[in-house]
């Protein structure tokens, strides 16, 4: 399970060490594709195959099938965590991105985001702008899971 936010260093080889106290929970091989709202998407191989089968069931008929698995499968990369628990992110996507340097690593149970510090503090404040939509949806979170 991935959750919680650090503050991480690409180096200039395009390395980012992953949190610590996810590395258990890693696979030795990991996808990383582009993301929704600006940001990269890291899964576990076996978490990604199982999305990629949803993509894939959606078929290519309709040009929007088609057009998400271009963006969601046809952007994505096979990548390994080194015995240090770093990631490599390859300069097509850290300049797709604004990844140089400082990014913010954000755990969502199954999966990661990769964000450049200010596109993340610019949707976090749009999120906690508004206490009443957070609070209304912790309530039917909340009802949802008695």
């Amino acid at each position: 399970m991935f959750v919680g936010t650090f503050s991480h260093t690409i180096d200039d080889k395009g390395r980012l060490t992953m949190p610590a106290k996810w590395r258990d929970e890693l696979e030795s091989a990991l996808v990383i594709t582009y993301g929704l709202d600006n940001c990269l998407f890291v899964f576990t191989e076996s978490r990604f195959k199982t999305i990629a089968e949803k993509v894939v069931a959606q078929g290519f008929e309709s040009p929007e099938a088609r057009n998400w698995s271009r963006y969601f499968l046809g952007k994505a990369e096979t990548i390994e965590l080194d015995k240090q628990g770093r990631i490599l992110i390859s300069q097509a996507m850290r300049s797709a991105f604004g990844l140089n340097g400082e990014v913010v690593v954000v755990g969502l149970f199954d999966h990661i985001e990769i964000w450049e510090p200010q596109k993340h503090r610019a949707i976090d404040e749009r999120i906690t702008a508004e206490p009443s939509a957070i609070a209304e949806r912790w309530r039917d979170t909340m009802l949802a899971a008695k």
